[in-house]
């Protein structure tokens, strides 16, 4: 038992000191809990807090919580989830090499990638998504603070469950060298490029936006809750969000501004945080989609 703990101790010091954050936030997920019981119980460590609560996150696992680790705040790392293990030697190959590689499941993987300097939400999430379009990740898992498995506790979900012996696979440990990728300095740049670019575009249509208002006399723009409220919709929400989001988005507002008014609203019914950000992700793509088609056309 104590040598069984040992291996769990080090092989959870190895990958934190390669993702090398001071603080983590741990989350012990159970989709399936009842009553009173939190979905998620969350919990902010340093380094030697979290070691010395392993033995309470084996517990918890063993009572089918899922363990999952994220750096807090803005850091220097992006996750590309949900990869094979042929992305992964591409990655190395072509100058990705990530600094933690940890096998989620048999044959699917996820990688934390470290770039030289702490980067912001925007551009984290920016990176997180151009590396998952690169290599085949997961988008709607990409994002700048996407929570990861943490290794040596073993994966919860109900489809990996061997019939046989009712045992979950174990989460292990594949790479930990902590290491800046080589094409990461050349790569941050292309994705800054591509972020001030869409930031450009947003503000001719804000300009374009307000030189129509400024013709047509001041506008009111309608908020959510007016869609809402508005009976053609019938209480969908999806159909809210989307015409709010295509409203909006003609109107000059961000499409920062309009991801923060649909996060605003419980979407738990839409699944997990992952399936969350999918849903948001892509409401505003469809909403961006109308509006580059329609760029005449008063709204």
């Amino acid at each position: 038992m104590a040598r069984g703990r040992d291996r769990t101790v080090e092989a959870v010091k190895s990958q934190i000191q390669a993702m090398g954050a001071e603080v983590f936030e741990v989350g012990l997920f159970k989709p399936e809990a009842r009553g009173r019981e939190p979905v998620m119980l969350p919990r902010v460590w340093d380094r030697e807090s979290l070691l010395r609560s392993v033995g309470w996150l084996r517990h918890e696992n063993r009572s089918g919580r899922n363990i999952y680790i994220r750096p807090r705040g803005e850091h220097d790392l992006s996750l590309v989830d949900d990869l094979t293990l042929r992305a992964v030697a591409e990655m190395i190959r072509s100058g990705f090499a990530p600094a933690v590689v940890v096998e989620t499941s048999p044959g699917n993987y996820q990688a934390w990638l470290r770039h030289p300097e702490r980067i912001d939400k925007e551009l984290g999430t920016a990176a997180a998504r151009a590396l998952a379009e690169k290599f085949g990740g997961d988008r709607g898992a990409a994002d700048w603070r996407h929570y990861g498995r943490l290794a040596a506790f073993t994966n919860r979900k109900g489809r990996y469950r061997d019939p046989e012996t009712g045992l979950y696979p174990f989460v292990k440990l594949i790479r930990a060298t902590g290491d800046v990728y080589p094409e990461a300095a050349r790569f941050l740049s292309q994705v800054r490029a591509q972020v001030e670019e869409r930031h450009r575009l947003e503000q001719e249509r804000r300009a374009v936006a307000m030189s129509r208002e400024a013709a047509a006399g001041p506008v009111r723009l309608k908020s959510i809750d007016e869609f809402r409220a508005d009976p053609k919709y019938q209480g969908d929400g999806t159909r809210i969000d989307l015409a709010f989001a295509i409203y909006a988005v003609s109107h000059g507002v961000s499409t920062g501004e309009v991801e923060a008014t649909l996060r605003a609203r419980d979407l738990t019914h839409k699944g997990t945080e992952k399936r969350q950000a999918e849903y948001i992700e892509r409401t505003i793509r469809k909403a961006l989609e109308v509006t580059e088609r329609q760029p005449a056309r008063a709204r």
